[in-house]
């Protein structure tokens, strides 16, 4: 069965001793070939985002940092435990936020593109946490069991009354058959549990308020979102049965929503400034990393000297080959804000993927300096180290990666790039268990076992080593 979601909006109805024996470069491209596409599912904000690679999950410090510090007062007013909650961005630009298998929260890049005020994009995970708060995800489960139960009586009980009605025909009493089985019992379940989805959503609508009162901000954005989704539904609604949606119709949201949000005390509340601003650097940065030369140009025209329409400009600059160019006015950034560390990183990026690594080191040494709990970039900057193809070098990759790998288990970007390091500083043995932990991250368990087998016969039994690679060699995934 699939797992259940709820969602802002609607959803549509060799061996190791001969190994060991070969030079370092050899080894190393034998994990570099080994590792290709180990970290598919997951992705760092870059270009190759939109050079055609499928949606799926990103990564970016800044971006990620925003929303955090966008959720965390909502977390503590709804009394969700912040440190149990995670938050994942989708590389997706449709307008979407959804909660699922508990406490995960995902966002669409798109909603964060499309929200001109932090106020906007608060009002959803308002929502979103509501959903996590209300204990929604649970329900549904158990909704779904009562459905199953319903199922089979429904269709007992259509098996009954079609046989009666049978009978009656048989001795002349004519009629329509009565109107649950032309439905069917399994489009009524549908129904029923459509409904009851649809009572949840106004449940989230209403606590969001709560939530956006209790941390004296505004529901003004949520009803902004709202207003924003009825134009986009205007002309489709007046062809929907209101019945097979999963969410109220907007109009319905909003006429809901209007009064409890106007009667906040909170409600002409406006954001800060800087935080605007941040805001509005992040969209500026999708913009450069996503749309197109055209779009980006139109949004952000070269008129606009305003620091995010700079910055999006660099990126794009960076993004579609301009090195040089980038890189000055990158650096324009840097001394306008000198203590911004995505600016660095944004350097640093630039410059590695360039194939300039050894140039990339300092920039992102600095940005690590001013934002240290930033995995993201610490994972960069390890990634640097190692291409420089110097051993020392990648040796000083190896802690830096193993706290992120320590921080993040499942950070396949991390083990894949100490893998590397290992192979670098000549471990054999740690760079063979690294890559089975990136494999296995990714999917690919078959893989992941043929580098663990070899990772494990050169640790000493019940070392953590040597433990690590028989948890990978005793797992068998449900399908395989």
């Amino acid at each position: 069965m699939a797992s259940a979601r709820t969602g802002f909006f609607p959803l549509a109805a060799g061996s190791s001793k001969s190994r060991c024996a070969k030079p370092v470069a050899a080894r190393m491209r034998a994990i570099s070939a080994v590792l290709v596409a180990a970290s598919f599912a997951v992705q760092t904000l870059s270009p190759a985002l939109a050079q055609g690679r499928p949606p799926g999950l990103i990564r970016d410090a800044e971006i990620e940092q925003l929303v955090r510090d966008y959720a965390t007062p909502l977390l503590g007013a709804a009394k969700v435990n912040a440190g149990a909650t995670k938050i994942y961005l989708v590389s997706d630009r449709t307008f979407n936020a959804f909660v699922a298998e508990g406490r995960n929260i995902f966002i669409n890049v798109g909603a964060l593109m499309e929200t001109e005020t932090p106020n906007e994009i608060i009002g959803v995970l308002a929502h979103e946490i509501a959903h996590i708060a209300g204990g929604h995800l649970a329900r549904q489960r158990m909704a779904l069991d009562r459905a199953a139960i319903m199922a089979v009586a429904g269709m007992l009980l259509s098996a009954g009354a079609l046989a009666g009605t049978a009978r009656n025909r048989q001795v002349g009493m004519e009629g329509a058959a009565p109107a649950g089985i032309m439905l069917g019992p399994q489009e009524i379940i549908r129904r029923s549990l459509l409904a009851y989805q649809r009572g949840e959503e106004q449940a989230a609508d209403i606590a969001a308020v709560k939530y956006l009162s209790a941390t004296n901000q505004s529901a003004a954005g949520l009803l902004t979102t709202l207003e924003r989704f009825n134009r986009q539904a205007l002309f489709a609604s007046s062809r929907i049965d209101p019945y097979l949606l999963s969410h109220p119709l907007p109009t319905e949201r909003m006429s809901f929503l209007s009064t409890a949000a106007r009667q906040s005390p909170a409600f002409s509340v406006k954001d800060p400034p800087a935080r605007q601003a941040r805001h509005d650097l992040v969209r500026a940065k999708l913009v450069g990393f996503l749309a197109d030369a055209n779009e980006t140009n139109r949004r952000y025209p070269i008129s606009d000297n305003s620091m995010a329409a700079r910055y999006a400009r660099a990126i794009a600059a960076y993004r579609f080959g301009r090195v040089n160019e980038a890189i000055v006015q990158i650096d324009m950034l840097i001394k306008a804000q000198p203590k911004n560390p995505y600016f660095h990183e944004l350097k640093g990026q630039t410059l590695l993927e360039a194939g300039r690594a050894g140039q990339a080191i300092a920039p992102l040494k600095q940005a690590v300096a001013l934002a240290p709990s930033a995995a993201p970039i610490r994972v960069m900057l390890g990634h640097a180290l190692v291409a420089t193809g110097n051993p020392q070098s990648a040796a000083e990759a190896i802690p830096i990666l193993t706290r992120v790998t320590q921080q993040e288990h499942e950070n396949g970007d991390a083990f894949q790039y100490l893998a590397m390091a290992y192979e670098r500083k000549g471990d054999p043995a740690m760079a063979q268990l690294s890559a089975a932990q990136a494999l296995f991250l990714a999917g690919r368990y078959v893989e992941a076992r043929t580098q663990a087998s070899r990772a494990q016969k050169q640790f000493q039994q019940g070392t953590p080593g040597w433990l690590k690679a028989d948890d990978i060699l005793n797992y068998r995934p449900p399908k395989e």
